[in-house]
């Protein structure tokens, strides 16, 4: 990770087909209120057109930057990318145009380095209120293994100031995520007093303790659910994403949208991911709106089939007024959980975690369409997935990985035909 005290950020410039999440603009001026040295800038993705076909190019302060001065500022530690993806489709889909910018260097936003995450696309999503009335039957779905456990309330109502701040709320769906260093909680966000309709500064994100009075605590959901809970309202002032419930001063947990009682709602659905491996491989969500650190896991274990959240773009997380979708990271078979749905993995440096080979987008447009999208996690990282992924199911054309060749144009979407069901599966490469 970057020391706070590097400023050259570069970021990339995606014109791609749907379903890459973080399609939003969000200023990522990340500082640590620990261990800064873990620290990374990042910078502003802004949603701008619909577009046909995508291009892909690195700005820096408003000057293009070339591909070989951005390569060699990103091996080089200079340089942080936002807005890693580069999909392509094989369908006649819409693509949308992503525009970054460098981050506002006034209140500085303090969060955990995470993932590069701005993904073009459709948005960055999370769950969505939607009923998952819509969803076709689903495959033979398996329920989450061990480490990570839900808690069996999610169907219960939360109730706001009466939980203690110390434990993730598990009796009320969240799970906690056992290799977390801020006692299971995924993203822990300090700014003072939560003053409601006004915008949040100078925002601090340890990233190591637990939960504490005058924090924004964010949290994990089980597969198919995602979080509810982020002050609609009081976001960063400058772009930052602030998700969770509120640890108010007298130490108990309130929640953040009372108008969404529960703490995990399901997705648009009709999404399953189906491992047909030798060994478990570990999907990692963003924890978005949050510090976007791929810490909530999907782990998948052979001839199982599990729900990938599809956040409905509608009644989901809206970031300057933007929809947004979701971004999962693919790490390779055999690589455990928790070394895999972290930033940065100390068994594997290089392609785990943020580094994680393959990137896949999801989201429910705004025009009720799905879109799924398998990419390369360029240009965060070289390395190549040591499986092949295949989308399968009610879709309109052909998005596959095979030997590390991807359809399309290094990367592909599909849409989702309606009342259908995808199942992404992977394989041992053929």
């Amino acid at each position: 990770m970057k020391g706070v005290l590097k400023s050259a950020v570069a970021a990339a410039l995606v014109a791609g087909a749907v379903a890459q999440p973080h399609n939003h603009g969000h200023g990522h001026l990340h500082r640590h209120a620990k261990k800064h040295d873990q620290v990374e800038k990042r910078e502003k993705v802004v949603v701008t057109h619909v577009v046909p076909t995508y291009v892909v190019k690195y700005v820096l302060d408003g000057q293009d930057v070339s591909p070989e001065d951005a390569e060699k500022g990103i091996k080089g530690g200079n340089f942080v990318v936002v807005g890693s993806s580069k999909p392509s489709m094989d369908a006649e889909l819409p693509a949308i145009t992503t525009t970054i910018a460098p981050p506002h260097r006034g209140g500085q936003f303090l969060e955990k380095a995470t993932s590069t995450t701005s993904s073009t696309t459709s948005s960055t999503p999370e769950p969505e209120q939607t009923s998952s009335s819509s969803e076709a039957p689903a495959p033979s779905i398996k329920s989450q293994p061990k480490p990570v456990s839900a808690g069996a309330g999610i169907d219960s109502d939360f109730p706001s100031g009466e939980i203690p701040c110390s434990e993730v709320p598990t009796a009320y769906g969240a799970i906690a995520i056992p290799w977390s260093k801020t006692n299971g909680w995924t993203t822990l966000a300090k700014f003072g007093k939560w003053v409601k309709g006004v915008k949040v500064n100078n925002i601090v994100t340890p990233i190591d303790g637990t939960c504490q009075e005058e924090m924004m605590c964010s949290y994990a959901c089980p597969p198919g659910y995602q979080k509810t809970q982020w002050p609609e309202n009081e976001q960063g002032a400058t772009g930052q994403s602030v998700g969770g419930l509120w640890c108010n001063a007298d130490g108990f947990l309130e929640l953040t949208r009372p108008e969404h009682p529960k703490l995990c709602e399901k997705g648009a659905g009709g999404v399953f991911v189906r491992n047909e491996l030798g060994g478990n491989a570990a999907v990692c969500r963003t924890d978005y709106p949050g510090n976007e650190n791929m810490i909530i896991p999907l782990d998948t274990y052979p001839g199982q089939t599990y729900p990938l959240t599809n956040p409905d773009s509608s009644t989901y997380y809206f970031w300057q007024g933007k929809p947004t979708t979701a971004q999962y990271y693919v790490n390779n078979e055999n690589v455990a959980v928790e070394d895999a749905c972290v930033w940065k993995s100390d068994k594997f440096p290089d392609s785990a975690g943020n580094w994680a080979p393959t990137n896949i987008g999801v989201g429910k447009s705004l025009t009720g369409e799905t879109f799924i999208s398998i990419f390369p996690n360029l240009p965060t990282t070289t390395a190549i997935l040591g499986f092949d992924i295949e989308i399968t199911g009610d879709i309109s054309g052909t998005c596959t990985l095979k030997s590390g060749v991807y359809s399309g144009n290094n990367g592909c979407t599909v849409a989702l035909r309606a009342g259908g069901t995808a199942t992404i599966v992977f394989k041992k490469s053929s």
